[in-house]
């Protein structure tokens, strides 16, 4: 029985020094995705600034149709806030815009209160090419080594890459269709 105690412990040393050796990794995250649309860069362009239109092509109301959510600020502006409760009140967040170049990048940053506190940015790159209109969204995060062992215990990451490029293809359904 002792044996098997020693076992134990030594193999959640283990499992603990290697979350924390892969968590060092997963401190500072970048997602970079892309799509190319078909469609007006300048239709394309204000789907993305202009926060009412974010339920058109939102991967998290996919995920939670019953999501509440309000806009706060002159939309489609500087300092324009999108503000989510979902899954009963156990996501909350939002999601205000801090730069726009207009036509060619926005960028936003988030405020996630619940289910765990983040906040990541998300940048939005649009350019014109003969297939269309390329849309390159980059996502960054930074996180202590605590909160990055969560995640790399959880495989959040994945989960990230997944929603990004989820958005992104509603994206272009949203304009396509």
């Amino acid at each position: 029985m002792k044996k098997m105690i020693t076992y134990i412990i030594i193999a959640l040393v283990a499992f603990i020094a290697f979350g924390l050796y892969k968590a060092s990794g997963l401190q500072s995250i970048e997602i970079v995705t892309s799509t190319t649309i078909k469609g007006s860069k300048e239709d394309i362009f204000n789907l993305v600034k202009n926060l009412n239109d974010f339920p058109k092509w939102s991967p998290f109301l996919v995920q939670d149709p019953s999501q509440k959510y309000e806009i706060k600020g002159t939309n489609g502006a500087v300092g324009s806030q999108f503000h989510w409760v979902g899954n009963g009140g156990k996501d909350v967040g939002y999601q205000e815009i801090t730069k726009i170049e207009e036509g060619t990048f926005i960028g936003k940053k988030c405020d996630i209160q619940k289910p765990f506190v983040a906040k990541p940015t998300f940048e939005y790159n649009f350019t014109e090419t003969p297939q269309g209109v390329t849309v390159k969204e980059t996502f960054k995060l930074q996180s202590g080594l605590i909160d990055a062992f969560f995640l790399w215990v959880f495989g959040a990451k994945a989960e990230m890459i997944k929603t990004n490029q989820q958005g992104l293809d509603l994206l272009k359904k949203a304009v396509e269709n």
